[in-house]
Order: C-alpha cells, then sequence, then structure tokens
C-alpha cells in the first residue's frame, strides 16, 4: 500500500470585479475579491482587490487590504497598501500601513484576534 500524497492546497477564489454578493462567506483557503461584497468574509488569506468594496467584518490570518472596506478588520497579519480605504477598527497581532493609506477608525493589538469566544479548558 502506498502512502496518499498530501492533497494540494486549492488556488484562491476570486471574486471578479463585475460580483456582487450578499451574504457571509466561509473557508479556510483564501480569497481575492475584486468585487463587492455586502456580509461578512473569513478566510485563511484573504486579499482585498484595489476595485473591491467590503461592507461587513473581515476575518482572516492574513489581510492584505489594496481597496475599500466599510467594517472591522480581524487578522493576525493586517496589512494596508497605498491604496486602501478602511472606515472601522482594525483587531491585530501585526500591522503595516503604508504611506498613503486611508484609515478611520481604532487599532487594537491582540495576541489572538482571531478569537470571537474566551478560551475553555478544553481548547
Amino acid at each position: 500500500m502506498t502512502p496518499t500524497a498530501p492533497k494540494a492546497k486549492p488556488p484562491a477564489s476570486i471574486l471578479s470585479s463585475d460580483l456582487h454578493v450578499q451574504g457571509n462567506m466561509k473557508t479556510t483557503g483564501d480569497i481575492q475579491v475584486e468585487g463587492t461584497v455586502e456580509g461578512d468574509i473569513r478566510a485563511h488569506l484573504l486579499t482585498i482587490g484595489e476595485t473591491a468594496t467590503i461592507k461587513g467584518e473581515v476575518i482572516a490570518d492574513d489581510v492584505v487590504i489594496n481597496g475599500r472596506i466599510v467594517g472591522r478588520v480581524r487578522g493576525l497579519k493586517v496589512r494596508l497598501t497605498s491604496t486602501a480605504r478602511v472606515e472601522g477598527d482594525i483587531i491585530h497581532k501585526t500591522i503595516a500601513i503604508e504611506s498613503g493609506a486611508h484609515f478611520e477608525g481604532s487599532v487594537q493589538r491582540q495576541d489572538d484576534p482571531l478569537a470571537n469566544k474566551p478560551k475553555t479548558a478544553a481548547e
């Protein structure tokens, strides 16, 4: 019996610039958004393109923001590029904000910004 090869990581899901999504999205993989999303997004790596607008909460291990977010951002690593526009609070473990980024809200550092609830003894 031969050992099975580990499954290859699936490619990032891409939401094109002409796509408008209403509702929440959740994946353990990667998402690249170029269109408009009205709802919350949870992913491993989330890339917000320059043409994208998100109205809702964003939760990801790694968040790269090139476009617009109206809502809270929670991530282990959060990066606002020079074209980013964020209106909302950012909860992060590490953050980078490039010159030219537009940001209105508060920034809070937490060791585990992805935790929605207090950890139980079993965790």
